[in-house]
């Protein structure tokens, strides 16, 4: 079985409309569902969700998901240039084979603040789900409402989380909880007997900062799926797809499955690494390989 590749971008920073990641740029997300340019299927069209943060109406992210392609859907170009927040994700599904094509299996998942995204897939899913599951709290295990691993991975890491509570910051707490996931899914899946790799690209924020992982197996012979980010005082320049600086604007972080348009300012995020995106704007390089393997 082919893992899944699937398409994501976040964004932190001053304000911008959803329409900057979904519509307006060269290689946006549309874009990208149906004709992704770092995968050899260039179709995305199994879903599609968006999130966006609302702090001063409630700290749970907003949502909209669907099972039509996100290229067809008119609700979703009406939604984009009127959503603005400072932290947006948005999501284009390329089903694992197997895993049913419905709302529910659609990203972004959310789980009280954090909101979730994955490109990839467990290896061996089918056979580990059953183990994964009994390591869960009820809580976690009762949440899952679809059939997805992406959904089984955000309950490792909320379960996770819930544990990091002598985390030193927020953010060190995310990246324990997301760490020790990988390692859960990695042990499972070595205890198991799968040789198959596991590709873990892995979004997660709470509206304020974020983690981000480019993860696949060690020793899989293959590189993990593509992931770039951009950073520093920066806008999405509307219609171009370009980031340009404005030193009047806050910090501003993107992290992207692929370029939103030219790669001029974009960067490829190291294989095995995890990119740690604080309040501030700093962003912080960890390697994955040593915590996982």
């Amino acid at each position: 079985m082919l893992p899944a590749m699937c398409r994501f971008a976040l964004y932190l920073g001053p304000p911008i409309r959803l329409s900057a990641l979904v519509t307006e740029p060269s290689n946006s997300i549309i874009h990208q569902s149906y004709d992704a340019k770092e995968r050899e299927e260039p179709l995305n069209g199994d879903g599609f969700g968006v999130a966006w943060y609302a702090p001063e109406l409630r700290e749970a992210p907003a949502v909209f998901k669907s099972v039509t392609p996100a290229w067809n859907d008119v609700n979703l170009l009406n939604l984009a240039p009127v959503t603005v927040s400072r932290c947006l994700l948005a999501h284009v599904r390329a089903a694992t084979p197997g895993l049913g094509v419905t709302q529910l299996n659609c990203h972004p998942f959310v789980r009280g603040r954090l909101a979730f995204m994955h490109n990839g897939a467990i290896a061996g899913f089918r056979d580990l789900r059953r183990r994964l599951q009994q390591g869960l709290s009820d809580r976690e295990f009762a949440a899952i409402q679809g059939s997805t691993d992406s959904e089984h991975i955000l309950a490792l890491i909320a379960d996770a989380y819930d544990r990091a509570t002598d985390a030193a910051t927020e953010l060190e707490r995310m990246a324990t909880a997301v760490e020790a996931s990988i390692r859960e899914v990695e042990h499972l899946r070595a205890s198991a007997g799968i040789e198959a790799p596991s590709f873990l690209n892995l979004a997660l924020t709470d509206g304020v900062r974020a983690v981000v992982t480019r993860y696949v197996s060690p020793g899989a012979g293959v590189p993990p799926h593509s992931l770039y980010s951009a950073r520093g005082r920066l806008v999405i320049e509307e219609g171009e797809g370009r980031l340009i600086d404005h030193e009047e604007e806050e910090p501003a972080v993107l992290i992207a499955s692929e370029p939103l348009g030219p790669r001029r300012r974009w960067e490829a995020v190291p294989f095995n690494n995890m990119v740690l995106v604080d309040g501030d704007g700093t962003t912080t390089l960890r390697p994955l390989v040593d915590e996982a393997s």
